[in-house]
């Protein structure tokens, strides 16, 4: 049975093996170190307290790994962080965690959920079009690009 589970210890390794080449870090969260050190996984849950980490289960064995990041100021959820496991991709676990992390989000309250994902990760947009995402518009994507270390594009949950 699959489920959503908040991150235990002991699981950052796994997260951070996931990402198996510059590449992948840098879809996961914009770094460029390679091999991707554990400890920064455990960092992003600790240095936020409104950022809720959670591990996706295939029973006992952890499969995939997202974030729900809570802003009360701007009355939103983004989600983050998203990968599944090398092993497991391309079987729709991306769309079953991104559904699954649509829960918490959803019940957080506020009227808005976002993403961003870059350009150039075709699978992950596929997904996220597939889940009931879509495109904010080109005016609100510029201005939440300024300050950004790369033009990302913006999706909003569209149900």
């Amino acid at each position: 049975m699959r489920q959503l589970r908040g991150v235990q210890e002991g699981y950052d390794g796994h997260v951070a093996g996931w990402a198996r080449t510059p590449r992948e870090v840098g879809l996961l969260c914009g770094r460029a170190e390679y091999p991707f050190p554990a400890d920064i996984v455990t960092s992003w849950r600790k240095i936020e307290p409104d950022i809720q980490a959670y591990l996706y289960f295939d029973g006992d064995q952890p499969i995939g790994y997202g974030e729900v990041w809570l802003d009360d100021d701007e009355d939103e959820v983004e989600l983050a962080r998203i990968i599944v496991d090398p092993e497991r991709r391309g079987q729709g676990i991306g769309a079953e965690l991104v559904r699954a992390l649509l829960t918490p989000a959803i019940a957080a309250g506020h009227p808005d959920i976002f993403l961003r994902v870059r350009p150039d990760n075709a699978p992950a947009i596929r997904t996220y079009l597939g889940v009931g995402f879509v495109d904010v518009s080109q005016q609100e994507m510029d201005e939440w690009n300024a300050g950004q270390p790369l033009a990302y594009r913006w999706m909003r949950y569209a149900g």
